[in-house]
């Protein structure tokens, strides 16, 4: 693939008066030892540990419903895919909104009605009711993760920029492996139901700490809501191949997440290893080195570059596959700690790259990699889940290393083109 460093030309702004983000001076950008720097990194957490605990709440829960409502497998993961299937749908709309009311006001409608809702999820009489709230809740978080990438890009300096991108997506891993645990353990002494309960009191608790700590934009312009120029805007970005190589590469890399940690319970359910719910669940800690991978994502790209970075996170996972067919508990652990960390590691450098690279309409940009990025996690669910049964975890391995060579095969693709494109420059200036 090109090299990710290399800006895109600009795309035609979505909005009419908000479309050019001017550069924010020294004064006003936000950087590490900067005033407000340290706010804004917690209470991005805190959003990226609320919206991931929520979005993924039933996953880790997925057997426990399944048993108590007396439903298949793939009718049960759809209460994961309806979530990130409907936060795929409704994240370029209201990435627009974000461009018209502000990044930060919509990020906090966002998370207020998927807490709510959240509080109502256990509440589901059955699996048809249960699915519809988590469909919606999917829609109201769909308003969080495109404007966070906006309103990073805008009010963080560009050298710090990947390096604050990981930090939020070291929210998402937390929140991630804290509701799966939390879910897990409440749900082995009470019910899943109780469990739900807790990730819906624990994302309420971030969402006030979001609310309360992330500082007013310093650089955000608004502009008035034009559909014409949204779809010339999003129209720019799609025509862009390397955003496009970038969101096949979230998709394909989600892909492989959606369908390890949807299949992993039900596999760890069963013999030889017979886990009990609770232990399950506290197996989603290995989320922590996702914590550490995303983090350190700038370092990576800055030690290797972004094509680097990526190579090393597809190594990494492919890795992780491998492992995970041993029946080993300790190898197959091994094995989800290297997917967890190539995954972070792979989606921090790819996500931080459409920001950096969109110039005007920064929030459609990412709300496209958002888009790809949950497709590829609903279709990783339930595959996974219908593999599983089909053909057992080396049916659900087996998917995954698909995937893992679609990235390579796009970034592949992208270094061959970025070198015909340089040749073509030289014989040019010849």
């Amino acid at each position: 693939m090109p090299d990710l460093s290399t800006e895109a030309p600009a795309a035609t702004g979505a909005l009419a008066s908000a479309s050019v983000v001017p550069p924010a001076t020294s004064t006003e950008s936000l950087s590490p030892g900067r005033p407000g720097y340290r706010r804004m990194s917690f209470a991005l957490f805190a959003a990226g540990v609320a919206a991931f605990a929520l979005l993924y709440s039933t996953q880790a829960l997925l057997p426990a419903i399944t048993a108590d409502l007396g439903v298949t497998a793939g009718a049960a993961s759809w209460t994961v895919s309806a979530a990130t299937g409907a936060l795929a749908l409704f994240v370029l709309p209201l990435s627009a909104l974000s461009e018209r009311f502000g990044r930060r006001t919509l990020m906090t409608l966002s998370l207020t009605v998927a807490v709510v809702v959240g509080l109502l999820v256990p509440l589901a009489p059955n699996l048809e009711w249960l699915i519809a709230l988590r469909a919606v809740q999917g829609a109201a978080l769909a308003g969080l993760p495109a404007s966070a990438m906006a309103y990073l890009a805008e009010e963080v300096r560009p050298k710090a920029l990947v390096g604050a991108i990981g930090l939020f997506v070291a929210g998402n891993s937390i929140g991630g492996m804290s509701g799966r645990v939390l879910a897990g353990w409440v749900s082995q002494l009470w019910g899943w139901r109780a469990g739900l309960a807790a990730i819906g009191l624990l994302a309420l608790v971030c969402a006030v700490v979001f609310r309360v700590l992330l500082p007013k934009a310093r650089n955000f312009r608004p502009g008035t809501l034009n559909p014409r120029a949204l779809a010339k805007t999003v129209g720019g970005h799609l025509a862009d191949p390397l955003l496009r190589r970038l969101y096949a590469i979230g998709a394909l890399f989600m892909t492989v997440f959606g369908a390890v940690y949807t299949a992993i319970g039900f596999r760890l359910v069963e013999a030889p290893f017979n886990l009990p719910q609770g232990v399950i669940g506290s197996i989603f800690l290995v989320y922590l080195v996702g914590t550490v991978s995303s983090a350190a994502a700038g370092k990576l790209v800055a030690r290797l570059g972004r094509r680097g970075a990526l190579y090393l996170a597809v190594g990494t996972t492919a890795a992780g596959l491998l492992l995970s067919l041993s029946d080993s508990l300790g190898a197959v652990l091994l094995g989800l700690v290297l997917i967890t960390a190539g995954f972070f590691a792979g989606h921090a450098v790819a996500s931080s790259a459409v920001s950096r690279t969109a110039k005007t309409g920064r929030a459609q940009a990412s709300a496209l990699y958002q888009s790809a990025y949950y497709v590829g996690s609903s279709a990783g669910g339930t595959l996974g889940a219908v593999a599983f049964h089909a053909g057992g975890w080396g049916a659900t391995a087996t998917l995954g290393l698909l995937a893992v060579l679609g990235v390579v095969s796009v970034t592949l693709y992208g270094t061959h083109a970025a070198r015909t494109e340089r040749r073509a420059l030289a014989a040019a200036g010849h």
